[in-house]
């Protein structure tokens, strides 16, 4: 197993922990982790929507370490999610205000993350 599978497999893991942790059980996990009170089918429903998506980027990412010829893809698809999610976490702290710690925390492994995906993508297998 080469450097970018690994970093693949790990990167999937991590975010399908993240997942479930949103998803599996969103009344529980929201509260425990945030204090939110997910009081509404709508609110559970688009939290595992959410799950669903990272899942699937996951699966993805684990395909891609397996596949040679989607390595490169799946390591453009890491590089989105994690950039388009910490893009989105700066324009929530610039018009929301500050967000929970656990929230800048996920905003300072996005942006670590992202760098070091570009740096996967720039190295060979």
């Amino acid at each position: 197993m080469n450097l970018r599978q690994a970093y693949l497999l790990t990167c999937a893991a991590g975010v399908a922990l993240l997942a479930l942790s949103y998803g599996a059980m969103p009344v529980q996990s929201m509260k425990l982790l945030f204090g939110i009170t997910v009081a509404d089918v709508n609110t559970a429903h688009i939290l595992r929507a959410v799950m669903g998506l990272y899942l699937a980027m996951a699966l993805f990412w684990v395909i891609g370490a397996r596949r040679a010829e989607l390595r490169q893809a799946a390591l453009y698809s890491q590089l989105a999610f994690v950039a388009g999610l910490g893009g989105g976490r700066v324009v929530s702290l610039l018009t929301d205000g500050l967000p929970h710690p656990l929230l800048l925390a996920y905003l300072v492994v996005e942006v670590v993350f992202s760098v070091l995906t570009w740096l996967m993508i720039r190295r060979p297998d």
